[in-house]
């Protein structure tokens, strides 16, 4: 399989170097100290699941030099989309599958415009990954999970096969036709850690341990699923045990990844989380007050530090 990383973040990054140990063509797009690095010394990726370090990659910061391949990896933060999408139009050909795996809900109807609905297929990953330093990927906890699907819930034969590939390669990934219903569930968690970890900077061992801090940490995830319930999400009836059994299962030490580019002075990406809940509360006329609060505390760092 031929693959491109697009770009060789701390999400796309990991899996890509997954199938590049597993023997396929991987190209990883980045930029700056990382795809130096990358090209200097290699990628390593520190994880419970396996270290790797992986020298003599392809890494450029210019698609133009790949040329269409099998799969793309659509790993861009959200404000990026756009942008980032004119610029994967080379690495599209006939077959190609662009899998978004991006936080936020509304990643393929962004993506679809610039890239067709027949390429563009919806995507949702479990895992915490961080850039240590330039050309260093550490994954902690023992989750990376990836499910992906069409949102139109259509057969896709080609989309298939490239699954069952990267299944091959030992990733944890699932062909699902209730993509939708994945996606809203990841926003929903994510809506939650992500909005807890960075207006608290504390991590969430600490946030489960303190009433207050829980309480706030499930009143943001409830306002998430009452506005996706209004948008016509249905959640399964067991949802709230299901996120019962997430949140146990992060480690103590789990920021989301807001949290880390705040703490790092970077932009962040909190007009497409709790931005996008107060959004949707808006269009739908469903209170969200612990969203608003959570965007206020934020919003002097949406475009990094604050000079």
């Amino acid at each position: 399989m031929r693959m491109a990383v697009m770009a060789a973040g701390a999400v796309g990054g990991y899996f890509g170097a997954r199938m590049a140990a597993a023997g396929h063509d991987v190209t990883f797009i980045a930029r700056g100290a990382h795809r130096d690095a990358i090209r200097r010394d290699g990628l390593r990726i520190e994880s419970a699941l396996g270290d790797l370090h992986l020298k003599d990659l392809n890494v450029t910061d210019d698609p133009k030099q790949v040329g269409p391949v099998d799969v793309v990896l659509f790993a861009v933060k959200l404000w990026d989309t756009e942008r980032a999408g004119e610029q994967t139009r080379p690495l599209v050909g006939s077959n190609t599958r662009v899998m978004t795996l991006q936080n936020g809900v509304d990643s393929v109807e962004r993506l679809a415009p610039i890239l067709g609905d027949d390429v563009t297929i919806g995507g949702a990953t479990y895992i915490v990954t961080t850039i240590a330093k330039p050309g260093v990927i550490r994954h902690t906890g023992a989750r990376a999970e990836v499910r992906c699907g069409r949102l139109d819930r259509r057969p896709d034969a080609v989309l298939a096969g490239y699954v069952q590939q990267m299944k091959a390669a030992n990733i944890e990934i699932t062909l699902t036709d209730h993509m939708l219903l994945d996606i809203w569930k990841k926003f929903v968690l994510l809506s939650g850690t992500s909005g807890i970890t960075a207006s608290t900077r504390q991590a969430l061992g600490v946030i489960r341990d303190d009433e207050d801090m829980r309480a706030l940490f499930y009143k943001l995830m409830h306002e998430t699923i009452a506005v996706g319930r209004a948008a016509g999400v249905e959640f399964p009836p067991d949802f709230a045990a299901e996120l019962d059994r997430w949140v146990a299962s992060f480690a103590p030490t789990m920021k989301a990844s807001m949290a880390n580019d705040l703490e790092a002075g970077n932009r962040l990406e909190l007009d497409w989380l709790a931005g996008k809940v107060l959004a949707l509360g808006r269009k739908y006329a469903i209170a969200t007050p612990a969203h608003e609060a959570v965007y206020a505390i934020l919003k002097p760092y949406r475009m990094g530090r604050v000079k």
